[in-house]
């Protein structure tokens, strides 16, 4: 069973790789390849991001990067948690990164979706970010793949 799992995730990890290889990127005066791992949970880790709360989350973590110019990679909406991979250009602050996905998710599932307004915030203050390489990516791809099916 172990096998099979491993050859599945294996080939899921080569599609996906394939997708979206990782390149360096070019700019007038640039050539970089600047990836994040960042994870972060809502207010007291509640399981909320289901259902028309996770469709529309996504909708707004894609339509923020598109505006910034950032390439999503990897994304996977878990009940209390996400984790997003992410391709940004150098000049851009990670910590902005974070403030441009968690602000505006913030403001506007709170308020479609008024059973949100019942936490004092929709986000924690904290987060988690990683970054990784060419040669790290692909690790990540899987441990995000992997949470998923866990």
């Amino acid at each position: 069973m172990a096998t099979f799992l491993k050859i599945k995730l294996d080939k899921l990890v080569d599609i996906y790789y394939n997708r979206y290889t990782m390149e360096y990127k070019h700019s007038r005066n640039k050539v970089y390849l600047i990836n994040y791992h960042l994870v972060w949970c809502p207010k007291r880790r509640k399981k909320i991001l289901i259902g028309d709360v996770k469709i529309r989350l996504e909708q707004i973590i894609k339509e923020v990067a598109s505006e910034k110019g950032i390439d999503i990679l990897a994304l996977e909406i878990m009940p209390d948690h996400l984790h997003l991979f992410i391709s940004a250009y150098p000049t851009i602050a990670v910590h902005k990164l974070i403030r441009f996905f968690k602000g505006r998710s913030s403001r506007l599932l709170r308020q479609e979706f008024p059973h949100l307004l019942k936490i004092p915030s929709l986000w924690t203050h904290s987060y988690l970010i990683s970054t990784a390489g060419n040669v790290s990516s692909e690790t990540i791809k899987r441990y995000i793949e992997a949470q998923s099916k866990s």
